[in-house]
């Protein structure tokens, strides 16, 4: 499944409309988040995680969103389920990201 951009306008009817939502937030100057991007477009293709949604939400044009998951720093990651929010992490390793989706099965 594609990576989806979302905003403020669309990031609650997202949540609202799917079980599981991954969301990675970025800001266009952060080199980690766009260093980072390949492999959350890949997690979003893995078979293993079939059935989760993926969300790429600047964090700097969405601040609703951003507040949603109390973001601290970029890149970010949350995940929530059934529209509530179930845990956070602020890292830029893929083993970091693969525990936080986990927590959704």
């Amino acid at each position: 499944m594609a990576v989806i951009q979302a905003t403020d306008s669309d990031f609650n009817n997202i949540l609202a409309e799917n079980e599981k939502v991954v969301v990675k937030y970025y800001a266009d100057w952060c080199g980690n988040c766009r260093l980072f991007s390949p492999k959350f477009k890949r997690m979003a293709d893995n078979e293993q995680f079939k059935g989760i949604v993926f969300l790429d939400v600047n964090a700097e044009v969405s601040p609703e969103a951003r507040k949603a998951a109390g973001v601290t720093n970029l890149p970010f990651f949350a995940v929530f389920k059934n529209g509530t929010l179930v845990d956070t992490v602020a890292a830029s390793k893929e083993e970091a990201v693969v525990n936080l989706i986990n927590k959704l099965n």
